[in-house]
């Protein structure tokens, strides 16, 4: 989907009773604050639009609370959506830690006739804030609660998705969602695990450092493992950090990191054959 054809909301301003009333969205998986994964995954949006009390953020935000303060997930949604202009709403929680941008992609994707494309986790259940809907069937059935219920307080979600045409969608672990201590360990746990970890903490860095590039990580890699067998181990990362200064002397992107890898891998290839 083409940059700004869509906005998000993200909620924010739950009590998390069942983890003692702590601020959620501030707790940390891999390192990063949950609200602030969420952010990354959605960074293509137009407008981003928190529902929540204020709190430091990854990138700028727009603010909302809910009306009556407390009052639900429906009445944040509202609260969201009124400050959304795009003709697609991505709608979210503020507390998964295994959404990314290509899992926002699908949910985009996977609009196309439907009037909104929700996740499903593995136990079948709809996740109706880890979904993309088109807007204006959105507002129509908040305006419509809001008259037969005299407003949208206490409303449960179901009610709000009930008569809209929906796609679902399977995915393994991006619905995973952290309502207890439970899964903040098993989420924190999941991230460390062998086929994540790498992927993780080159996200994590990246976010840190402020950095938006794609890293070719097994050419990085590749070009440390010949370096620490062709020269000497402490060659790897003092070779890989110089990469990385050359091509941010290039002018950094893609492409200036790809030749520097190059370069460097051929240097370590012709040290190592004349052993």
């Amino acid at each position: 989907m083409t940059p700004g054809a869509y906005d998000a909301v993200i909620l924010a301003g739950g009590a998390a009773r069942r983890l003692g009333g702590v601020d959620k969205p501030a707790l940390r998986v891999g390192g990063r604050a949950l609200l602030d994964r969420v952010l990354d995954a959605c960074r293509g949006a137009g407008r981003t639009v928190v529902v929540g009390p204020r709190r430091p953020t990854v990138r700028p935000v727009r603010w909302a609370r809910e009306e009556p303060p407390g009052g639900g997930p429906v009445a944040a949604v509202d609260a969201g959506v009124r400050q959304t202009t795009a003709p697609v709403v991505l709608v979210l929680s503020a507390d998964l830690p295994f959404l990314n941008p290509e899992t926002v992609e699908t949910l985009l994707t996977g609009l196309r006739g439907a009037e909104g494309a929700v996740l499903v986790d593995p136990d079948g259940r709809e996740q109706p804030l880890v979904a993309a809907y088109r807007a204006e069937p959105l507002r129509r059935e908040i305006a419509l609660l809001a008259t037969e219920h005299g407003g949208l307080g206490g409303l449960p979600l179901r009610l709000l998705v009930s008569e809209l045409a929906l796609a679902r969608l399977q995915h393994p672990t991006a619905s995973f969602d952290c309502d207890t201590w439970e899964d903040i360990t098993t989420a924190r746990a999941r991230i460390r695990e062998h086929g994540h970890v790498l992927d993780e903490w080159i996200a994590a860095v990246k976010a840190e450092l402020g950095i938006d590039l794609d890293v070719d990580t097994a050419a990085l890699l590749d070009l440390a493992r010949d370096a620490a067998h062709g020269v000497a181990r402490p060659a790897a990362p003092l070779t890989t950090f110089l990469v990385g200064y050359a091509a941010a002397q290039k002018g950094g992107g893609p492409e200036a990191l790809a030749a520097a890898t190059e370069k460097a891998a051929a240097l370590a290839a012709r040290w190592a054959d004349e052993q």
